[in-house]
């Protein structure tokens, strides 16, 4: 069980790091990139449309707007410009360089 969750964790992080190599790629739609950061903006904000201290639909709201946001955003980036970024991302990890901007830092 615990092995499951540390992939999910890992393959959790490493969408982050594309996400965030996607957000500085210049090819990127401004309205990708305002839709990724509403994303983000939701899942940290303490505002939610429905409050969490409502049983399950609290939490049901995170699980669906921030997904949908971000599946939103993905249908308006170009694939190549996905892929790009994923394959740098990988590189990153596999080389642990710093400079690959937020992805690959040593210690993570």
């Amino acid at each position: 069980m615990w092995k499951s969750a540390k992939s999910l964790v890992r393959q959790f992080k490493q969408e982050i790091e594309v996400y965030g190599l996607v957000l500085k790629h210049p090819r990127t739609p401004w309205a990708a990139r305002a839709l990724l950061g509403a994303a983000v903006a939701y899942a940290v904000s303490p505002i939610d449309l429905i409050p969490d201290f409502i049983p399950v639909l609290g939490q049901l709201d995170d699980l669906v707007i921030v997904p949908a946001l971000v599946m939103m955003a993905l249908k308006l980036i170009p694939k190549d410009v996905v892929a790009e970024c994923r394959a740098k991302a990988a590189a990153c990890r596999a080389t642990a360089e710093a400079a690959c901007g937020t992805a690959g830092k040593p210690g993570t």
